[in-house]
C-alpha cells in the first residue's frame, strides 16, 4: 500500500485551497493518507490590521484558483475582528482527538474545521466549537472532549516540525508519497482547482512507480 504524508494546517488557507485535492486522494483505493499537523500559528495570536489585510488579498487568490468559498461570515465577521485569536493547537488536537476515536474521521474533522473557519465564520479554537463539529461528524461528545485533552498534541507538532525539516519542506500544504520505502514529492501546486486533472497524474505517478 502506498501511503501519502500530509503536511497541513487547519488554520492554512493553502491547505484549504488543497482540500479538493486531498478529496482525491481519499478516493484512490489502496492508498493510505496519514497526517502531520504542523502549527502554523504556535501561539494565540491576535493579528495586527496589516497581516488580516495580506491574509484576505491571500484569500482571495485562493478563491480565484481553486474555487473554494470564502463566507462573508468570515471576511467580513472573523477575519476583520482584532480580538480573533489565531491558534493551530486547539485545532491539531481536534483532528488528534478524531483520529484516536475513529481514524476514518481525522480528515473529516479537518474538513469541518475548514468549513466552520472560512465559510461559517466560527471561533474554531474554542472548545465547544471543536466539539460541536466532532458531534457533526458523529463522534460522541463526552468521548471526544476526553480525547481532546488526552492527545500528545506538542509531541505531534514537534515530531511533524522535525519531519519538515529532515525533508526539507518549506511549509504547508505538502504531500509526500511514500512506496516501497521511496518518498516522492507529489506536486499539487499546479493542481488548484483541477482536481480531475490532478487525479490523472496521480494515477500516472502511481503507475510509474510499482
Amino acid at each position: 500500500m502506498a501511503t501519502v504524508h500530509y503536511f497541513y494546517d487547519p488554520l492554512c488557507g493553502w491547505c484549504y485551497a488543497a482540500k479538493p485535492l486531498v478529496d482525491v486522494l481519499r478516493s484512490v483505493s489502496g492508498l493510505a493518507i496519514e497526517l502531520h499537523g504542523g502549527g502554523l500559528f504556535a501561539q494565540p495570536t491576535h493579528l495586527p490590521q496589516a497581516k488580516r489585510a495580506m491574509i484576505r488579498d491571500a484569500d482571495a487568490r485562493i478563491a480565484d484558483m481553486s474555487g473554494q468559498e470564502f463566507g462573508k461570515a468570515y471576511l467580513d465577521g472573523l477575519l476583520p475582528d482584532d480580538k480573533t485569536v489565531f491558534h493551530s493547537r486547539p485545532t491539531i488536537a481536534a483532528v488528534l482527538a478524531a483520529q484516536r476515536l475513529a481514524p476514518e474521521r481525522a480528515l473529516d474533522m479537518v474538513s469541518a474545521i475548514q468549513l466552520a473557519h472560512y465559510v461559517e465564520g466560527r471561533r474554531v479554537v474554542e472548545e465547544p466549537v471543536l466539539v460541536s463539529l466532532a458531534a457533526g461528524i458523529g463522534l460522541p461528545e463526552a468521548a471526544f472532549t476526553q480525547a481532546l485533552h488526552a492527545v500528545p498534541v506538542d509531541a505531534h507538532i514537534d515530531e511533524t516540525r522535525g519531519l519538515m525539516a529532515r525533508l526539507g519542506l518549506g511549509g504547508f500544504p505538502s504531500l509526500i508519497l511514500e512506496q516501497d520505502g521511496n518518498l516522492y514529492a507529489l506536486p499539487h501546486q499546479q493542481f488548484y482547482g483541477q482536481p480531475d486533472a490532478f487525479r490523472q497524474a496521480l494515477s500516472q505517478l502511481l503507475a510509474s512507480e510499482r
